[in-house]
């Protein structure tokens, strides 16, 4: 990593923070720091978890709880039991929570047309484009896997997802009790893994292992939730696949798809996959590759 890069990082780092005011103590000028404006504007936008809301910003307990207790005693928020969890809590605004949050969300939208204002339409283009960019990347980067039990409530909700995309997308349906059947057993080591994609504390997409023979691994269940495609997930999925692959002795991983499944099947060349011919009689597959890992 070159030295100029990283201090490229660094004068960025110094810019943003200063520029939108991350270093005072009165946000937008209502008041109190930004972490607590944050706060406000996770819980107004409808997170109201607060294991969720830990995992979004990226906070440890302890300093959670303080910005918490703040906004309490401020009376902008309220926190009670969950009522489908008592173990868990939820933070939701109260009434003058609620006109803060409405207050904050104007004068958010005031900053970002001032920052805009002064430019030319070319800048103010360049600066947007390169903003999403930036949030591209560095949303990509924050994206983690884990290997996860194969009938948990987050694999459960991704597969069903899978499942429910793959029968709007292919030509005649999809009966995943026919679509080369996967047990939660077959995706329980040693037979098999799951992985899941997280973000922000929420699951985004899912990849499943399944040993064949000492020698082979088979890479099911890919999927990436629409709203983050775009991220790499289904590459850093098929990263992890491939390596848990080697580290459990498999030599090759296949692996098969539909024709309605144009991306995936670009994607698997893309990453050395040849085709084969058909190693199964998955009645959805049109295409089946092989790779050596």
């Amino acid at each position: 990593m070159q030295v100029e890069d990283i201090q490229q990082v660094r004068r960025f780092n110094r810019l943003v923070t200063q520029r939108i005011g991350a270093l005072g103590d009165s946000y937008l000028s209502r008041g109190r720091p930004l972490g607590e404006a944050r706060l406000i504007f996770e819980v107004g936008s409808g997170v109201s978890d607060l294991r969720v809301l830990r995992q979004r910003l990226g906070l440890d307990s302890g300093y959670l709880s303080r910005l918490v207790r703040s906004l309490e005693n401020q009376g902008l928020v309220e926190v009670r039991r969950s009522a489908g969890d008592g173990r868990a809590r939820e933070v939701r605004l109260t009434e003058k929570g609620c006109a803060e949050f409405a207050a904050y969300d104007a004068l958010s939208d005031g900053f970002a047309r001032d920052l805009l204002t002064p430019l030319g339409p070319v800048q103010r283009q360049r600066l947007v484009a390169a903003m999403r960019e930036v949030e591209l990347l560095l949303r990509s980067q924050a994206v983690e896997i884990a290997v996860e039990a194969a009938n948990g409530t987050a694999a459960r909700w991704c597969l069903d997802r899978y499942f429910a995309e793959l029968a709007e997308r292919f030509d005649e349906g999809f009966d995943p009790r026919q679509g080369g059947g996967l047990s939660v057993a077959d995706m329980t080591p040693p037979a098999g893994y799951l992985l899941i994609a997280w973000l922000d504390g929420e699951p985004v997409g899912c990849g499943a292992l399944k040993r064949l023979d000492g020698h082979c691994g088979e890479v099911k269940r890919l999927w990436v939730d629409p709203a983050v495609r775009g991220l790499g997930v289904a590459g850093r999925l098929m990263d992890r696949l491939e390596a848990l692959a080697a580290e459990i002795g498999c030599s090759t991983v296949v692996l098969d798809t539909n024709k309605a499944l144009v991306e995936a099947k670009a994607m698997y060349l893309r990453r050395g996959y040849r085709e084969i011919d058909a190693y199964n009689d998955n009645p959805y597959a049109h295409h089946w590759f092989e790779k050596r890992v």
